[in-house]
């Protein structure tokens, strides 16, 4: 039997059936009957037509085809006959829907998605591990390789197929045919690094091993930039492009789809290049990522195994170098998404609970709509209607609420994943995050499962044995209604629970993140410029001429009106580490044998710097003019430098041997305040080198402390610039507040986020408080006329509903502190000088909480002390 043909054979059925009844009928009436008395002695006789009608069909291969499609022409007319709590119903599940959908496609395309590269889960990050536990106190150091340690790993192992390393890097690209010069995003990679990775250039080559030599200038464009600087032209292959003044060769150009390590590579040249002299041989200058490709029948902790042992010799004969002991590893997937892990976690965690706060919600509603249809639901059971077939008729109702708000949802998701994408800063393999089938499926599994946690315990508990009593008198106080006002309770306590939850974790993130906002990093930050610039090697080949630019534009930017002050430094504080080295003491005994030796921060700066950035000169003198090229070496300390080292003497006058320098003594002349590196970190031992001495390498950051709004000067500042190097160009223009904001990465967005999910729960727990209220007065309306004829006050009347109401809410209040003080340690990583059991959050929620339960509630309490006694009476 073909579905097409239901309406024909159930004709063909009932005529059956009748001619079946007329012969029976007439057969009575052959045996003297009157034609009304053979008519029930044959229905006596036959049975009953609707039991026979569904055992019949029972027995067709279409009969659960009808019954689904019976099911749905209920449940949409059922439905459309309260729009009210439709509406409701379907908004809830799309936004709860179309968030959890949101954080998938970005969690599955950042953490599940494979990388697009050869056999991706053999890919594995070596790193140098310091067991030192004060290097491993905030957490587990992975720390960079240096160049020669890399070269001893990849000589003397055998476990993995093979090793390739890489570096950051940064050039200034020189404009050519009129294009203005820019500062690009740069990596060094060894020359077996693609064939590692797999990746193949779509125009020209990779590097070959013959140009991973210092001396040669090979260059690999991106996408990115091939389309955007040269116009997508394939002929640039084979030419010269010039970086920081010098001519590299561009042999390839990469995928569309290549963004290792980030969407911001602009340029890669080969891993030697460009390096000095000697860097190459160095164990303790650490800043090569070295990726390695599993040998496929060798288990990974053997291979590593291997490595160690040969990092461990190496510490062995460099114990007073910062050589590691260890080596850590780490797939190639969790290295990208180290930094996003835990965020993208909390979040699927809190949309997870906003979902699951949703579906009880809208079985709330259910259940309050199952208590206004239940003389309807009586009267089918009455009837001859089947439990089972009633249960499915509530759940297709919660299907189609799901399905509607899951299409909405998916809707709302892809402007969401937009929102995301866009506004997360440095989010890994971005141009891989989109909807795809998988990321559909999802949503229909979603969409089924929110319609049997919302629609299943609702159709169970309005179908039950006790609803044939809605039938009889007073059934407002029958066993069942009071099932269901214990069902709706119950949901509700643990809406609530899961709200004080969320609510808890959101006071954390947003406490922690208001102590990061207003951290004092340790210099002036109001009306402060920065800007960084990078004066190529080739045509700035001595300190004079780097020292003659760098004063010719401190002289003109200090003429600007409106300018206070201006000075140069390598860095700012809050921008970040930077480089670190160690150092000893000359006038203290040598370092023992084995031992480590100090390491503290070094950065640039000139005469100018500390005052323009109003750092306090605590002891000593500042730099001044004098302090440079060709004169003694000099050197200003900050305050924990001071006091970690020179503990009970002054440490003017003395004298540090720092390798980075030019392994040479530096004479102490001031001692300054305590600047932060980044702000959720504590501040670090620093020392400062005179930029004027030239022994500071690379880019240096003007600063500039004006009168009025300093991003106003950030043009005329560039002007200044071009006018001294027409083909200089400048990067990073921020201010120092910008600096900070971002510094602090994605927490604005991730407490943003967690408050808001916590902020729609909380409402929605409110609302199914007061539907859980409203639906209890409309229950005990007879109760309330009895109580109040007899004598009740009306503030009783309220007392009494706003117990009903608030004893719910309590109980998951309860809850949800007990099992927020668990969940919070999960979260604890991201917290900034706050404690996970902070006693203010959870002391603000659990006011919030009841505050708003009580609001929620006191509004059905009203209305129920409003009732009429006499009427309530002649209701019930």
């Amino acid at each position: 039997m073909k579905w097409w043909q239901i309406r024909k054979r159930d004709a063909d059925l009932e005529r059956e059936l009748e001619s079946d009844l007329e012969l029976e009928e007439e057969e009575q009436r052959e045996r003297g009957l009157s034609p009304e008395e053979a008519r029930h002695a044959a229905l006596r006789a036959f049975g009953n037509p609707t039991v026979i009608r569904e055992q019949t069909r029972a027995i067709w291969s279409w009969n659960m085809v009808e019954n689904l499609l019976r099911d749905l022409r209920i449940s949409i007319r059922t439905l459309f006959r309260s729009p009210g709590f439709s509406s409701i119903a379907v908004l809830v599940m799309a936004l709860c829907i179309g968030a959890t959908t949101s954080l998938f496609t970005v969690v599955r395309s950042v953490l599940l998605r494979p990388l697009p590269f050869r056999d991706p889960n053999q890919l594995v990050m070596i790193y140098e591990h310091f067991r030192d536990p004060s290097m491993n106190a905030q957490q587990f150091n992975y720390n960079a390789v240096a160049p020669a340690d890399y070269y001893d790993w990849r000589a003397q192992t055998h476990g993995f197929e093979d090793m390739a390393a890489w570096r950051w890097w940064q050039f200034n690209l020189t404009g050519e045919q009129g294009d203005l010069p820019e500062l690009v995003n740069a990596a060094g990679g060894s020359w077996n690094l693609f064939p590692l990775l797999g990746v193949h250039a779509v125009i020209g080559r990779t590097f070959n091993e013959s140009e991973d030599r210092l001396d040669r200038n090979a260059a690999m464009l991106t996408w990115n930039l091939f389309e955007r600087r040269f116009g997508g032209d394939p002929s640039i292959v084979g030419r010269q492009i010039h970086l920081d003044g010098e001519p590299y060769t561009v042999v390839g150009v990469l995928p569309k789809w290549f963004a290792y390590p980030d969407a911001k590579m602009q340029v890669w040249v080969p891993y030697a290049s460009g390096l000095p002299p000697g860097m190459l041989q160095h164990h303790d200058f650490h800043f090569s990522h070295v990726v390695a490709r599993l040998t496929p029948d060798v288990n990974l902790a053997v291979a590593l195994g291997q490595v160690e042992a040969v990092q461990y010799r190496l510490h062995m004969l460099n114990l007073n170098a910062p050589v590691a002991e260890d080596v850590a590893s780490r797939t190639l997937t969790q290295d990208l998404a180290r930094n996003v892990k835990k965020p993208l976690m909390t979040l699927l965690c809190a949309v997870a609970c906003m979902l699951l706060i949703g579906c009880l919600n809208v079985a709330n509603l259910m259940v309050a709509r199952s208590a206004a249809r239940q003389k309807e639901i009586a009267i089918r059971s009455a009837l001859g209607a089947r439990r089972m077939t009633l249960i499915r008729e509530q759940i297709m109702e919660g299907l189609l609420i799901s399905i509607a708000g899951g299409v909405t949802g998916v809707l709302l998701s892809l402007m969401a994943t937009n929102y995301l994408v866009s506004t997360w800063r440095d989010l890994p393999s971005v141009q891989s995050i989109h909807a795809d089938g998988v990321v559909l499926v999802f949503a229909c599994a979603l969409i089924i499962a929110t319609a049997l946690l919302a629609g299943l315990l609702p159709a169970i508990f309005s179908t039950g044995d006790g609803s044939i009593a809605a039938l009889q008198s007073s059934s407002r106080s029958t066993v069942g209604s009071q099932s269901r006002a214990a069902l709706r309770k119950t949901l509700l306590t643990a809406e609530i629970t899961t709200t004080v939850v969320l609510l808890v974790a959101a006071g954390l993130l947003l406490k922690s993140f208001w102590r990061l906002r207003t951290t004092e990093v340790g210099c002036a930050t109001d009306n402060v410029l920065t800007m960084g610039y990078s004066l190529p090697a080739k045509k700035y080949d001595s300190p004079e001429k780097v020292n003659a630019f760098n004063e010719a534009l401190l002289d003109r930017v200090r003429a600007m009106p409106g300018v206070r002050a201006a000075a140069l430094g390598s860095m700012v504080p809050g921008a970040g580490a930077g480089e670190d080295d160690d150092f000893t003491i000359t006038e203290h005994p040598p370092i023992a044998h084995g031992a480590a030796l100090p390491d503290a921060l070094y950065r640039g700066a000139d005469p100018g710097y500390f005052s323009a950035l109003q750092i306090p000169l605590l002891n000593g003198r500042l730099f001044t003019r004098d302090d440079r090229a060709g004169h003694p070496k000099t050197v200003i300390i900050s305050l924990q430098l001071a006091r970690e080292y020179f503990s009970g003497e002054s440490p003017l006058g003395k004298h540090l041997h720092v390798a980075a320098g030019g392994d040479v003594d530096y004479e102490i002349v001031g001692v300054v305040g305590d600047t932060l590196h980044q702000v959720d970190q504590p501040s670090r031992p620093t020392m400062y080198l005179p930029v004027l001495s030239g022994d500071i390498h690379g880019g240096v950051t003007l600063v500039v402390r004006t009168a009025s709004d300093p991003l106003a000067f950030s043009v005329p500042v560039q002007k200044k610039i071009a006018e001294l190097d027409p083909e200089l160009s400048v990067s990073d223009v921020l201010t120092i507040p910008q600096i900070i904001e971002r510094s602090l990465g994605n927490a604005s967005l991730i407490a943003s986020l967690v408050l808001a999910f916590a902020v729609l729960s909380l409402m929605l727990a409110s609302i199914g408080l007061y539907g859980v209220l409203s639906y209890l007065t409309t229950q005990r309306t007879g109760e309330i006329g009895v109580r109040m004829a007899l004598g009740a006050q009306r503030s009783e009347v309220v007392r009494l509903m706003l117990g009903d109401g608030l004893r719910p809410a309590l109980h998951g209040l309860l809850l949800g502190l007990a099992a927020s003080s668990v969940a919070v340690h999960l979260i604890q990583s991201m917290l900034y000088e706050t404690k996970p059991l902070d006693p203010a959050i959870f002391a603000t929620v659990a006011a919030t909480q009841l505050m708003v339960a009580a609001l929620a509630s006191l509004v059905p309490a009203w209305r129920a002390s409003r009732i009429d006694p006499m009427q309530a009476l002649r209701t019930e």
